[in-house]
């Protein structure tokens, strides 16, 4: 692990203070609590019968042997699943509001959901909180933001600040299941294409740059997704890498107060399946597992692009398929008509449109500049056979079926992905070019079904 990543990562944080990983660390719980809530002599510990049972119970026994008013409130308290609902952000604000003032820290311990409704209720409250992380799952402890299903029924991506404090205790995140951590590596290895998305944009000039926004994700991200055998095996040197790089991406977020550095298409592929409640034998597939698997489509599609001479495009040709806005309105409305977000579409059209002049300073931008462009996006990825290795070591599936969905609807969500954000990408191009049903159906030519699992 690099303490010195995560101290440069810190100061360009937005909310974080401080971030602790490492063996035993449990016990610094009491002293980051004295530090950085000076004058608080009293803590909520949320968490649900299993993350009370891997870390609660201890967090609450050590603050107050220190003196420290302690309250629990645990979720489900009967063990009956639950998921990133609003209710329960509610649920946790107002328990906390319960206990009058002055107000009790929340101290959230557990994994991405009960991190992310600490999180709303914490930013409802306008009271820092401190995160206890229980596995290493997602990159949502660091971020700000808390994607929850909305009182409507929509996935929403609620704006509040991320935790003050967080903690990760590696031999507590060694008692998560395999599939939780499994499902975390998806996610950090999903960087990798995420960053080949940002590179294209950025050259395109369809994407800002950010120096540190990407050296934080970027930098360490070969070492951290590179032993995906020594993450199986729960190894502290590859597991602390891996939580690492889970904690830098939510650190890169804050300071760029956008999800740019870690998410690109493959991100979009899972937020479609999440809108349409997508479950798999009954349950939820995790966010994770699921980015991983269009993480490896993202990376098969990418092998067509570096095998096509862009230094040949037809510009031209390229521009006659080019539609005004009204018209690409029209289809954006279509997209998710008759759905919860009939609007989204028209959404992202707007922020995303370029008149026709741009759009041909672009793609010969993108002829001219082919040979240079290549070697970025080549440097940057990693073939798609190793990225399904990867996650095959780690036991993450790699292929649709295996989360209950086909190849006709990822192919189908494909053209959908463009119309989820104002986000430029790589099928953002293979739209403009024409190329973007053949190159998804190519990206799984050739390859076996799966059985599902």
């Amino acid at each position: 692990m690099s303490r010195e990543r995560i101290e440069r990562a810190l100061k360009r944080a937005t909310d974080t203070k401080a971030c602790v990983i490492g063996e035993d660390v449990l016990p610094r719980v009491v002293p980051l609590f004295h530090e950085w809530f000076p004058g608080s002599a009293r803590a909520t510990v949320v968490c649900d019968p299993r993350t009370r049972a891997a870390a609660g119970e201890r967090v609450a026994a050590l603050l107050r042997e220190a003196g420290i008013e302690v309250a629990e409130h645990v979720l489900e308290p009967g063990g009956a699943t639950f998921h990133a609902d609003y209710r329960y952000a509610a649920e946790v604000r107002d328990a906390i509001a319960a206990a009058g003032d002055p107000r009790p820290v929340p101290v959230a311990v557990g994994s991405g959901v009960v991190n992310d409704l600490v999180k709303r209720a914490s930013g409802e409250l306008g009271a820092p909180y401190l995160t206890v992380a229980t596995a290493a799952s997602v990159d949502g402890y660091s971020s700000f933001g808390a994607a929850l299903r909305s009182p409507e029924g929509a996935k929403i991506t609620y704006p509040c600040p991320a935790p003050r404090v967080v903690l990760a205790d590696l031999g507590v995140l060694r008692t998560a299941p395999p599939p939780m951590t499994a499902s975390g590596f998806a996610d950090l290895l999903a960087k990798v294409v995420a960053g080949a998305d940002w590179i294209l944009a950025h050259e395109l000039g369809a994407a800002e740059w950010h120096a540190e926004g990407w050296e934080t994700v970027q930098g360490g991200l070969p070492d951290a997704v590179g032993d995906p055998e020594g993450v199986a095996a729960m190894e502290s040197g590859a597991l602390g890498r891996l939580v690492e790089g889970l904690m830098l991406g939510g650190f890169a977020m804050q300071d760029m107060q956008s999800s740019r550095p870690a998410s690109g298409a493959e991100h979009m592929f899972s937020h479609l399946l999440e809108m349409r409640d997508h479950t798999y034998r009954g349950e939820i597939v995790p966010h994770g597992i699921q980015v991983g698997v269009f993480t490896h489509f993202m990376s098969r599609v990418y092998e067509r692009i570096l095998a096509f001479d862009y230094g040949a495009l037809d510009v031209e040709s390229c521009l006659a398929r080019w539609k005004p806005l009204e018209e690409q309105e029209r289809i954006g409305a279509q997209v998710f008509a008759g759905t919860k977000f009939a609007d989204l579409g028209v959404k992202s059209v707007r922020a995303k449109f370029v008149d026709r002049e741009t759009q041909r300073a672009r793609l010969e931008g993108l002829r001219a500049r082919w040979p240079q462009i290549r070697e970025r996006l080549a440097a940057q990825l990693l073939p798609a056979a190793e990225v399904e290795r990867r996650l095959r070591v780690v036991g993450a599936p790699a292929e649709p079926e295996e989360i209950g969905s086909t190849r006709e609807a990822t192919l189908a969500d494909a053209r959908r992905t463009i119309y989820m954000r104002d986000r430029y990408m790589a099928l953002d191009l293979l739209d403009a070019t024409g190329q973007l049903d053949a190159f998804a159906r190519d990206a799984f030519a050739g390859g076996a079904k799966p059985p599902r699992r």
